[in-house]
């Protein structure tokens, strides 16, 4: 019989595996009772492998001007990546997806992209070893789609592969240098957890960054190791909500008429400063704001230290404007004689003595002459009619002082001297008291607009886009009545003769075709270290405030320019008679403000076609000389263009709007104003390029679109038009000739 051995080495083995097998056995089931490894939930895990979710971008809102046309918005824009490493391309296949030419590539982009060709070509070669992708810093991105497309047509023709496009967003100002430093500019800023946002920086893109700014919304879904959404799972869509459209009181083709102007005097005369306000004196609304130095908000090009919006954050000793609110105090409380004489040349208040700006004076003169000449000493005689404190008093109602409520942010306030007599009679002529540009246009809207004062505002309406719906709305507001109707009639006939009479100073602002009104300006600026003003031939802020039609002015436009370079025989009003002048006359015909001087014109008055047959009522419309346009398909008329009762001439377009596709009509030779109405009523996208007239359309005549087909229209002014043709015709002239010669 054997003698049992105890198998010491087989009961260690049995000991170490029946342990283990209980420890993996209790791990399994701790793992089953509570669904978590080293604390983290397995369901989390699983969720983070699988679940995958994309980015749906929401768009910045847009700034538009009063007739929806674009100042910033965003748009499509493309970065270039370049893929090096061989991982990104399968071994069993020919097709390549990483750069294998780097000497090539780089040769290509450096044709599309801001870097030299060596340097793009060491990005590519000294990037680290394992890296997968690089790109080439803001000199490969904000790329535009026409640029991308001539990129990946070279790459492709050559045989070039591993060169990615990555789509994205920027933001886009599609007119450059445009009311710059009221717009302002946003841009792109990195977020601690590496997401790339649009940050307003200046301007309105500041002020309004959080109603402007969208939210994000995102696709959920699950996919399988390799990235394939799983057949089992569904999409959870969270839609992205757009930030919310700016519409401003900015008129941009007025705008464009004081950019052009401005450019024109800056290169001409290169002043220091330059400032244009233009309103509706009727309403506050602000159709124009632009200073200089000025910049371009894409490139920020030309942007200075000065961040401020001079027509708002800046004070000003104004100079002689200031007397047409003197003289309005004086009508008001019926101290205005204007054939009342004066001593010029100099008055003397306590130790203090005020001169006339030629030093002499023009002998003893009338009130009135002196107001056209611009006599402070006229102004000082005035004064003592009036009342010092009575005139401080109207000085305040007039809005100085205080700040107007606009809607924009650091909103200066100016002071009025007000201590002793000294600053008072200074004030009278513009001096020693401060105030804003914006203050200037409000305080004159009471002389334009039959004593009643209104508020400037440059926010229309800010709409959001997502349900269309207004969530604020702007409308004209009144800011006092300082003078009657009939003190402002009798003060704007009285400034209208400084423009036309032989003694005037602004007689270099007659226009041929409308009354102007108005009073130049020739301050004194200020010292920047210690007291006193500045000295010296064009040492000055030359400026003029001017209204037309003078009997009913429409418009109101205040210029200043600082320091010009004047050339020997030019006066201040040279500069700023340049900027002024083109701007009135261009914008009072742009908005059908009849000229003085033409001849009446028979005008019919447009029926109420509402609620009517189209085509029938068409016929009608023909009969009575218009040129019915019609909206849609046919039927009922739900809109018209005029409003019932307009009157307009011969031959203008009526626009019928019924239901349905909308066939484009040849909109050649419709004014701008026609195509922004036909816009209105159609609700399709049209894209307007340029001022003036159509001469051209992306689509043809008849062709039925929807409302996610853009539609171009090419405008240019009559002037544009006669040099194109008068260009063709000479080039056809000189290829006469060369055939002849030949």
């Amino acid at each position: 019989m054997k003698k049992f051995r105890f198998q010491w080495g087989a009961f260690l083995m049995l000991l170490v595996f029946g342990g283990l097998f209980f420890i993996l056995f209790g791990r399994f089931l701790f793992i089953q009772m509570t669904g978590q490894v080293d604390g983290k939930e397995l369901a989390k895990i699983a969720a983070n492998q699988y679940e995958k979710h994309n980015v749906l971008q929401a768009d910045r809102g847009s700034i538009i001007d009063r007739n929806e046309d674009p100042i910033a918005s965003d748009t499509l824009s493309y970065k270039v990546v370049a893929v090096l490493s061989e991982a990104a391309s399968s071994k069993n296949s020919s097709r390549k997806y990483h750069v294998v030419d780097y000497e090539e590539t780089a040769k290509v982009l450096a044709k599309y992209i801001a870097l030299e060709e060596q340097e793009i070509l060491a990005k590519m070669k000294n990037a680290k070893e394992g890296t997968w992708q690089i790109e080439f810093g803001s000199a490969g991105k904000d790329l535009n789609r026409e640029t991308v497309l001539k990129m990946d047509k070279e790459l492709s023709k050559k045989g070039l592969t591993g060169v990615l496009f990555v789509e994205g967003k920027k933001r886009f100002y599609p007119n450059g240098r445009f009311a710059s430093y009221l717009v302002g500019y946003a841009q792109k800023e990195e977020t601690d957890d590496k997401k790339a946002v649009t940050v307003g920086k200046m301007g309105l893109e500041k002020t309004y960054d959080k109603q402007l700014t969208g939210k994000d919304g995102k696709v959920n879904y699950q996919s399988d190791s390799w990235g394939y959404i799983l057949p089992s799972t569904k999409k959870k869509v969270e839609q992205p909500v757009d930030g919310h459209t700016i519409k401003l009181t900015i008129d941009k083709t007025i705008e464009n008429f004081v950019e052009e102007a401005m450019d024109q005097v800056e290169k001409e005369y290169a002043p220091k400063k330059m400032l244009v306000l233009v309103s509706n004196p009727k309403t506050g609304e602000i159709l124009s704001m632009s200073q200089r130095p000025t910049f371009n908000p894409m490139t920020r090009e030309g942007l200075t230290e000065n961040w401020l919006n001079d027509a708002v954050e800046q004070t000003i000793e104004p100079g002689s404007p200031m007397k047409m609110f003197t003289l309005a105090a004086a009508v008001e409380e019926n101290k205005w004689d204007p054939n009342a004489y004066f001593k010029s040349g100099s008055y003397k208040i306590y130790d203090k003595i005020i001169r006339d700006v030629n030093g002499t004076g023009w002998g003893t003169i009338t009130f009135l002459e002196g107001l056209q000449r611009s006599s402070n000493v006229g102004m000082a005689y005035l004064l003592e009619r009036i009342g010092d404190k009575k005139f401080i008093e109207y000085i305040h109602d007039f809005g100085f002082g205080k700040r107007v409520g606009i809607d924009l942010p650091n909103e200066a306030k100016g002071i009025v001297l007000d201590n002793y007599p000294a600053e008072r009679l200074t004030t009278s002529y513009g001096q020693g008291s401060t105030v804003t540009p914006l203050q200037m246009i409000q305080a004159a809207s009471a002389i334009a607009n039959n004593g009643v004062m209104m508020r400037p505002y440059v926010i229309d309406e800010i709409i959001d886009p997502n349900t269309n719906k207004v969530i604020e709305n702007h409308e004209p507001e009144q800011s006092g009545s300082p003078i009657s109707a009939e003190t402002a009639k009798k003060v704007r006939e009285i400034l209208a003769t400084t423009v036309t009479s032989d003694k005037g100073t602004a007689q270099k602002y007659n226009l041929p075709n409308y009354a102007v009104g108005g009073k130049t300006g020739t301050a004194e600026i200020p010292r920047k270290q210690g007291p006193g003003y500045m000295a010296g031939f064009g040492n000055y802020l030359y400026s003029f405030l001017g209204m037309a039609p003078i009997d009913d002015p429409q418009l109101l436009i205040y210029v200043t320019v600082q320091q010009p370079k004047l050339k020997v025989g030019e006066y201040g009003s040279d500069p700023v008679s340049k900027v002024f002048n083109p701007i009135m006359e261009n914008s009072l015909k742009y908005l059908n403000i009849a000229p003085e001087n033409e001849e009446e014109i028979p005008v019919i008055k447009v029926g109420d076609y509402v609620g009517k047959n189209a085509e029938t009522i068409a016929g009608t419309a023909q009969q009575d000389g218009f040129k019915p346009v019609i909206i849609g398909e046919g039927g009922q008329v739900t809109e018209q263009i005029p409003a019932p009762g307009t009157k307009i001439t011969e031959n203008s377009i009526v626009l019928l709007k019924t239901s349905g596709k909308t066939s484009l009509p040849d909109f050649k030779g419709w004014s701008k104003k026609n195509v922004l109405a036909f816009k209105h009523l159609s609700q399709l996208d049209i894209r307007i390029n340029g001022e003036g007239y159509a001469v051209g359309q992306s689509v043809t005549k008849g062709t039925k679109v929807s409302d996610q087909e853009p539609i171009v229209i090419e405008l240019r002014t009559p002037e544009e038009q006669y040099n194109e043709k008068k260009t063709k015709e000479q080039k056809e002239q000189a290829e006469e000739e060369e055939i002849i010669g030949g």
